[in-house]
């Protein structure tokens, strides 16, 4: 009963094995609601299931493999690009600069594909070049708002132990807040997978998981669009807890900390 009274109670704190049952009678719960859906047009979980078959055996491992590969380089490339402009914030030149860039996270792509596809040299590289400026534009605000975070008491310290400005950004900046970077990350790299259909979409010759997604709601398949929907969301769930494993094999006082917090 108490346990009952604390899943309501404002910041009550739950043991493990309370915060496990939690999560299973929830997923209980919206697989009831999902099969007995009084919804005409919502699939079953069954006729969810055989599509999901049917498009594998046509395929779908592949489309995922190509998709996956592009989402991959995508994240890796937006990574680099946004740590060197974020980092690059330390110097009044730049800031401006990257300023401009992380307003350019309200722009639509629609209109600005054009441009991108006169630069690209490829339907590959134009399909990734969309997707890394879809990740930097936000994933370069989260750094900049991490590094105008960091308290001047932590520069103060650096100093004092008489190292110089680039060694002071090297340990405060660089490896002081290698564990956020792995928390922005995670917050931004989801948003390979939401414009994954639609650059794959327009550039149609390589495939990909967002090809097929798109085929299937044109043809009001609701089924095949259910099943695609929740494996890009089973591969999403894998990814982010790999850059969770990655932040805590690499950052483990990051864990620490926050227990004492």
């Amino acid at each position: 009963m108490n346990h009952v009274v604390a899943v309501f109670s404002p910041n009550a704190v739950l043991n493990k094995n309370a915060v496990r049952a939690l999560i299973a009678v929830q997923v209980v719960i919206v697989c009831l609601l999902w099969f007995f859906s009084p919804f005409a047009l919502l699939p079953k979980p069954g006729e969810v299931l055989n599509a999901f078959g049917d498009l594998w055996e046509q395929g779908l491992g592949a489309e995922l493999i190509t998709s996956f590969y592009l989402n991959i380089q995508a994240i890796a490339f937006s990574t680099v690009v946004s740590l060197l402009l974020a980092y690059a914030t330390v110097m009044p030149f730049f800031r401006p600069i990257v300023a401009l860039l992380s307003k350019l996270r309200f722009l639509s792509l629609v209109g600005l594909t054009f441009f991108f596809t006169l630069m690209a040299r490829s339907g590959h590289e134009l399909k990734l070049s969309l997707l890394v400026f879809s990740v930097s534009v936000f994933f370069v605000t989260g750094m900049a708002d991490v590094i105008n975070g960091v308290p001047k008491e932590m520069f103060d310290l650096a100093r004092t132990l008489r190292m110089g400005e680039w060694r002071v950004v090297w340990e405060v900046i660089v490896l002081g807040q290698i564990d956020q970077v792995f928390d922005v990350l995670r917050q931004n790299a989801a948003m390979g997978w939401m414009m994954l259909t639609m650059v794959e979409g327009i550039v149609r010759s390589e495939g990909g998981v967002g090809t097929v997604l798109l085929d299937q709601n044109h043809h009001f398949r609701l089924a095949a669009v259910f099943a695609i929907q929740l494996t890009i969301l089973l591969l999403g769930l894998i990814q982010d807890y790999g850059i969770g494993l990655a932040k805590n094999l690499l950052c483990p006082y990051a864990a620490l900390t926050l227990e004492r917090s």
